[in-house]
């Protein structure tokens, strides 16, 4: 099962240090949208325990964005922390850099996890799993939900802010990965939830 998918915009590069100065830190990463999967969270539950939730899947964002920032700075490209603007041409993640790490017992989740991350230009996608969750069909999952958030959302436009429209990403989380179980997704029924939301989005 997946614990928790979240999407962030990566922050910046580490700064070159200066002569006489401390390096600067990077950019912070921004959790743009979350969602927990498992226990329902209680209607008018405590602002503590709902702030407290958040942090955690911060915490999760920032290790997710640290992933992102090595295998870039590996790749000899930096991160921006400027989301650019959304290309004319379809985006292709067949390409897309990816990985996967372990979070231990109690940071932030009781049991051990799985993080399975994305990144497409200056985004990244995760999907926090159980530890026998199907790896490669996690994979999958955020190749196929990627391009739709980022259509559906319109991510790199002009003032997009996805905090203004939760409702877009629970609507297709809903449909592709259902109270947290990925599905083994046909074409067509991809085809059929890109048909009803308006969706053009790249395979």
């Amino acid at each position: 099962m997946v614990r928790a998918f979240i999407l962030l915009a990566l922050g910046g590069a580490d700064p070159p240090a200066t002569p006489g100065h401390a390096p600067s830190s990077p950019a912070p990463c921004r959790l743009l949208y979350a969602r927990t999967f498992g226990t329902p969270p209680r209607p008018g539950g405590p602002p503590r325990q709902r702030l407290r939730r958040k942090e955690e899947l911060l915490a999760v964002a920032r290790q997710v964005a640290s992933q992102c920032r090595l295998l870039q700075s590996s790749l000899g490209r930096p991160s921006s922390p400027q989301l650019p603007q959304l290309p004319d041409e379809p985006i292709s993640l067949q390409d897309a850099p990816g990985g996967l790490f372990q979070l231990p017992p109690g940071d932030p989740f009781p049991e051990r996890t799985t993080v399975a991350w994305l990144s497409v230009l200056a985004l990244s996608f995760a999907l926090v799993c159980d530890p026998q969750e199907n790896l490669s069909l996690a994979e999958i999952t955020l190749r196929r939900l990627a391009p739709r958030l980022i259509v559906s959302l319109r991510l790199l436009g002009p003032g997009a802010d996805v905090l203004l429209r939760p409702e877009t990403a629970d609507l297709l989380l809903d449909r592709l990965l259902p109270h947290g179980q990925m599905l083994f997704l046909n074409e067509r029924f991809l085809q059929a939830t890109d048909r009803e939301m308006g969706i053009k989005a790249s395979r």
